[in-house]
């Protein structure tokens, strides 16, 4: 294969609403660049980019699929990625390598959620991004209401280059930057080319004026050409509408219709000769605050964006050059972890097919296999150069549940699978909770959470259980109480003996010290699970030898990890121990942490305990026209509205809500707004449970 330079490679990812028709326009390109003989269909299951068995079980794109095309001396690297946020991880690393984002929006609908939801990310890399209106030909297409969606998304910055026209029937496509008319036959293909009609002379000069005028507004020397001669030339306007894009500032929009193949060779041809390269895109600085040099002659540095696994194959590594030239067999550092990795094999990937190559320059997009010790987001480089590039940010999770295997000897099965599945996909979050005892995952939403269960079942053979997890609830006390306990135990030989009296009181920051004993030592433990206890050896006349009071407190400790309650820890107490006995024989360290449990569990259940949840602060971001149903619902989980702000037509919400109120609540928000509402949250403080909350809990435990 010709291996092309970065003047010459041109990165495109498809992003758009479920059911936009990206994975058919991307199968029509291929089609049209001759990669392929014959266009496959997503109802047929036989698509180049929708080749994973749960694409085809569910007629959707699950996973972002790099492609390529060769098109008039130019390499077209093809993302098609899927429709539906809850894999949004597959999207926004696909952004991150784009040179240039192509935003597809169905006719029939205009810009949908999911597309606005996609817009937020592109916005925040500031990718050039052009804008294909498909399905001109469906009888339900709006072109009309379409552009206004566009408008209203990214305002008056969108400009067209094309409309649709319907001539005696037959498509058309009206291009006002080459002035031409493309009348399409009813099998679509190639074009017959058409002067435009007169009928659409006056609207398309309009347009094409507004094109010269947004193209000259984005470069000095063509805003003078522009005021010199009235006009640009056709170069000249690619120049402009290329500059405007690399300074996300213009967005171009055509028309297609990718099932019948109408207008994919124009848009390939704007691809190849308006869009930016890979050399044009703006400098990126490292981790470790140097430019990076995007220079084929340059130290070689390339970015892992994303991690596939098949059964097959093993681990498949994706990633774009983005400095110097890759070889095959060079030997690469990793530069999170320094070890070193042999690239035995680098291909070009086209969905499940592979061609071997053997070099690759910057900007290329490539993958190898096997790799050890390397994951999504790392940068691998040349020895001795040490290049980090900047990570990719994934969204927090948004629904988090308890999974364990059904069979428990798959439980090492399941980790091991999750693993990777973590790997393949960073937005699948896992963690094992040593407080719930619980193995915790975060993931994106319900249909998310279910292709982690089909992965598991069909690729791993791991059938897994899912539930709400637990609430990691903190036990505490409202005043103070008193207690002793005497452990006497005898067995033959030496027994075991010791008394212990203590007093106990709720802590706080500021707290003066306890009056009316005699303060011997005190030590402050900041807890593992936050909070504190506060031991105060408070022995006068050496009723208990020093050397004890640890074992004293070790036995505090050890119910303070499990408190009576509901199981849960202790945190914000101090302990007095001011009396007891022992016996010169009997007495030892287990007698006295027996004792000192035993007493402090006891003193604990009379000093007016009380449950603690945890607070989250949740921002929900909603359209102002939902917001009513949206604070009843977070009123109905007894959250405490603090704050209401405007974003544009948005509502900002901040409440505080307990974290036993938020199970279900993804699912539920995306309900009442249509998935126009998103959210963030974080934990925030431990406060007291309601009485009736916690009477229901302690009963239940």
């Amino acid at each position: 294969m010709k291996v092309y330079d970065d003047k010459h490679i041109k990165n495109v990812v498809f992003v758009g609403a479920h059911n936009s028709g990206k994975t058919t326009l991307a199968e029509t390109m291929l089609f049209e660049a001759g990669l392929i003989n014959r266009r496959g269909t997503v109802e047929n299951k036989n698509t180049v980019s929708d080749h994973h068995e749960i694409e085809h079980e569910r007629g959707t794109s699950v996973f972002a699929t790099p492609l390529h095309t060769e098109w008039r001396n130019y390499k077209i690297n093809i993302i098609d990625t899927p429709g539906l946020d809850d894999y949004v991880g597959e999207i926004i690393s696909s952004i991150r390598v784009a040179d240039t984002i192509a935003v597809v929006v169905n006719a029939q609908n205009g810009v949908e959620v999911g597309t606005e939801i996609i817009w937020n990310y592109i916005d925040t890399y500031h990718k050039p991004t052009l804008f294909v209106v498909n399905q001109i030909d469906h009888m339900n297409a709006s072109w009309e209401d379409s552009i206004k969606s566009i408008k209203s998304l990214v305002g008056n910055n969108m400009v067209l280059v094309q409309y649709p026209l319907k001539i005696d029937g037959a498509q058309c496509i009206i291009d006002v930057l080459k002035m031409k008319c493309y009348k399409f036959g009813k099998d679509g293909g190639k074009p017959e080319k058409l002067e435009i009609p007169e009928d659409q002379k006056e609207l398309a000069d309009h347009l094409h004026n507004e094109l010269v005028e947004k193209a000259a507004e984005n470069d000095e020397e063509l805003m003078e050409l522009y005021f010199d001669k009235g006009t640009l030339n056709e170069n000249e306007m690619r120049q402009g509408i290329r500059a405007g894009m690399l300074n996300h500032d213009l967005f171009p929009v055509f028309c297609v219709s990718a099932l019948m193949d109408m207008g994919s060779g124009r848009l390939m041809g704007f691809i190849d000769n308006v869009a930016p390269a890979a050399a044009d895109l703006r400098p990126e600085q490292t981790v470790e605050g140097d430019i990076l040099v995007r220079e084929s002659n340059a130290p070689t540095a390339l970015f892992v964006f994303k991690t596939l696994y098949q059964p097959s194959l093993g681990q498949i590594t994706f990633f774009k050059v983005k400095s110097g030239e890759v070889n095959l067999n060079d030997k690469l550092v990793n530069s999170r972890n320094g070890e070193t990795e042999v690239l035995n094999q680098l291909f070009i990937m086209d969905g499940k097919k592979r061609e071997p190559v053997s070099k690759l320059e910057v900007g290329d997009i490539g993958a190898t296999l096997k790799l050890k010790h390397t994951e999504t987001n790392d940068t691998l480089h040349e020895e001795g150069k040490k290049i980090t590039i900047k990570p990719i940010k994934y969204p927090q999770s948004r629904t988090r549940k308890a999974v364990n295997a059904v069979n428990q000897k798959d439980e090492e099965k399941l980790n091991d699978a999750l693993r990777k599945i973590h790997s393949q996909d960073p937005t699948v979050e896992m963690e094992f909770s040593n407080e719930l005892k619980q193995l915790i995952i975060g993931c994106q939403g319900e249909l998310h959470l279910a292709t982690i269960d089909w992965t598991l079942k069909n690729i791993y053979g791991v059938e897994a259980e899912f539930k709400e997890p637990k609430i990691a609830y903190r036990e505490t006390i409202q005043r103070s109480s008193t207690a002793n306990y005497r452990h006497k135990k005898q067995s033959g030989g030496a027994g075991q003996f010791g008394e212990v009296h203590m007093k106990i009181e709720p802590w706080y920051e500021g707290i003066p010290e306890p009056e009316g004993f005699n303060i011997r030592g005190k030590e402050e433990v900041d807890l593992p699970w936050g909070g504190k206890l506060v031991f105060y050896n408070c022995i006068v006349g050496g009723v208990i030898d020093a050397r004890y009071l640890p074992s004293i407190k070790k036995g505090i400790l050890e119910v303070m990890e499990e408190g009576p309650l509901t199981g849960s820890y202790i945190r914000d107490v101090r302990v007095m121990v001011y009396d007891g006995k022992m016996h010169s024989v009997d007495s030892n360290d287990i007698s006295f942490k027996i004792a000192g449990a035993h007493a402090f569990k006891e003193a604990f259940l009379n000093a007016k305990p009380k449950l603690l949840e945890p607070i989250e602060e949740l921002t929900v971001k909603v359209p102002e026209e939902m917001v009513g149903n949206v604070m009843t619902d977070l009123q109905s989980r007894r959250s405490v509205i603090q704050g209401i702000d405007s974003e544009d037509h948005f509502q900002i919400l901040r409440c505080s809500v307990p974290q036993a109120e938020l199970a279900g609540y993804s699912t539920n928000l995306r309900s009442l707004t249509q998935g126009k509402g998103t959210f963030v949250s974080a934990f925030s403080s431990f406060q007291a449970v309601p009485r009736n909350v916690q009477e229901t809990l302690v009963s239940s435990n």
